[in-house]
């Protein structure tokens, strides 16, 4: 899209915080000039500050209104991904709940809405590190240091995700597959009327000079918080590299690296009902926040956040998609079958055996009131509002039950009857945890012992219980070794909700399975593949590919014409 594409010697105003810092402007003109901005006070700092403020808070796809329920910036694609596979069960019908990703997939035609939403955001953002890149003439001052470290840090994790998006094939299966053009700080407009969509190999190679910039850049800086990425996060994305790439060696490397100063979530941690997955704490590398003055807070009842999406503890005469109006995206019934009684993580995800609790009274009115009274006392260990829990499940979701739902994502500070300070909650980016997994697959793809060790240590956290090898039901490539089977399985485990479902479906080579006896994915999706399905290839959009005649499009999702015969385990 020609809106999208940056001429170095102009710098656009729309999406950066400059408002109050620009002394002189052109008033015939929409554009700053460089010169203009490199001497407005404060002007570099605040286009640094905009590449990770821009990150959550604002309408950035909709525009002022804030009615798309996906508008709510990067944990958003979290979502639009993992619903891709089989992780998630969704609700059976409604937009808010992602179901263009979930089923609908000629809604991501190359002439839809639906399609410009990631391309939109990441060029975007994309830009903002482009525009802080452009103002540095040579070797960046020590003023800049830091800004440039940011900026060369966050591209490279915009065009990884967008290479994982796009590209027909992995890298390790594929370096010449296509993924997206490269757009840095010196491309021109012409130039960007003929730029390829970069192969497997170039863009990896672009995303790694990147991060070797960054390294030097961010060594001595101490950051506040973990808002901004640090040298952690540089080697924490140079360990998700290499590990795409099948260079176990520096996958560990760098995983290992990235680990110093961080200590893995207590059982107490992950499970608190107040700061469960809400709050900053010495398990996150980095992370957003989503703050009370962000208008997908403070507008349309602040349902256009991930708190909507993912916190189901709000109490009824509050707001929220997933406690009030639709239902709550739920687990794959037959991946929370497989997580241990003994794995605390289980607790993350309602029990559906309290959905079969049954009180029978004197009467119909006295029975119901008497299960209801029982299955509320069982949701009190998950919830202090178990009531809550208990009404969503069975007043809000078309489904009647509470079985499957997520409490993992939980209200800020434990609030239930104000969504406005409810949906302000951290959400993390990047976890030690994803780290020491990447560690032991990287080891255990060149010592299968030395990675079964690690990968036994860390599942021992989870699940005092654990015994090795319990978990590599082999579907889908079953050439994937049994151990990456059961690594595979600890991440979709830990990292439920968190983004990763489809880069490690793409990665692995893997199939889907909804379809089986005892699924909670709904009718007409219950589908299942051997292979990686089509459909987690994104197309450009039209409005991208008419303007840049270089580009050779994806083909357009085509969603299966009926439910699978259901898969035997």
């Amino acid at each position: 899209m020609k809106k999208l594409m940056i001429k170095t010697a102009l710098v656009a105003l729309a999406g950066t915080t400059l408002c109050g810092c620009i002394e002189e402007i052109d008033l015939q003109s929409s554009t700053v000039t460089k010169e203009q901005v490199l001497k407005a006070r404060g002007a570099y700092d605040n286009l640094v500050s905009a590449i990770t403020s821009s990150l959550n808070g604002e309408f950035f796809y909709s525009g002022n209104d804030g009615t798309d329920p996906y508008d709510f910036g990067y944990p958003s694609f979290f979502l639009q991904r993992d619903v891709m596979g089989q992780d998630i069960a969704c609700e059976d019908s409604g937009s808010e709940w992602y179901t263009t990703w979930y089923s609908s997939f000629s809604g991501l035609a190359p002439t839809t809405g639906r399609c410009q939403l990631p391309w939109s955001y990441y060029y975007n953002w994309i830009k903002n590190c482009n525009i802080v890149l452009s103002m540095i003439e040579g070797e960046p001052t020590k003023e800049q240091k830091v800004g440039a470290g940011i900026a060369h840090t966050m591209r490279a994790m915009f065009y990884h995700d967008l290479a994982r998006m796009y590209a027909q094939k992995p890298y390790g299966v594929d370096k010449s597959a296509p993924t997206v053009p490269i757009i840095n700080e010196k491309t021109t407009i012409e130039e960007s009327q003929t730029n390829a969509r970069a192969t497997n190999e170039v863009i990896y190679k672009f995303i790694l000079d990147d991060l070797n910039a960054a390294e030097p850049l961010l060594a001595d800086y101490k950051r506040s918080d973990v808002y901004t990425p640090d040298l952690s996060v540089v080697y924490g994305l140079k360990a998700r590299v290499y590990l795409d790439m099948q260079d176990w060696a520096n996958a560990e490397k760098y995983a290992k690296l990235a680990q110093e100063g961080y200590t893995m979530l207590t059982k107490d941690e992950y499970l608190s009902q107040t700061s469960g997955f809400n709050k900053p704490n010495e398990a996150w590398l980095f992370g957003l926040t989503y703050r009370s003055t962000d208008p997908n807070i403070t507008l349309n009842d602040a349902d256009s956040s991930w708190g909507s999406q993912m916190i189901i503890e709000v109490v009824p005469s509050e707001c929220g998609y997933s406690s009030n109006y639709v239902g709550p995206k739920r687990i794959d019934a037959h991946l929370y079958s497989t997580i241990p009684q003994s794995d605390f993580r289980r607790m993350c995800f309602i029990d559906p055996a309290i959905d079969e609790i049954y009180v029978e009274g004197a009467s119909d009115e006295e029975t119901e009131a008497l299960t209801q009274e029982a299955q509320v006392k069982a949701l009190a260990a998950y919830s202090d509002d178990p009531e809550g829990l208990w009404w969503t499940g069975y007043n809000v979701s078309a489904r009647e039950s509470v079985g499957y739902m997520p409490v993992k994502f939980r209200p800020k500070d434990g609030v239930h009857d104000n969504q406005y300070t409810a949906f302000t909650v951290a959400v993390p980016l990047m976890r030690v945890e994803e780290m020491k997994l990447i560690e032991a697959e990287a080891a255990g793809m060149q010592d299968e012992a030395r990675g079964i060790q690690l990968l036994t240590e860390f599942a021992k956290t989870r699940d005092a219980n654990y015994t090795y090898g319990t978990h590599n039901e082999a579907y889908g490539n079953t050439a994937t070794s049994a151990f990456q089977n059961e690594v595979w399985w600890q991440r979709r485990v830990e990292l439920w909700g968190e983004g990763f479902a489809t880069f490690d479906i793409k990665r692995l080579q893997k199939g889907i399975i909804r379809s089986y006896e005892g699924t909670n994915h709904p009718m007409t999706m219950r589908w299942n593949t051997q292979t990686t399905p089509q459909w987690m290839n994104l197309c450009i959009i039209q409005t991208e590919t008419n303007y840049n005649g270089a580009i050779e499009n994806n083909p357009t999702p085509i969603a299966p014409t009926g439910d699978s015969e259901p898969f035997a385990w």
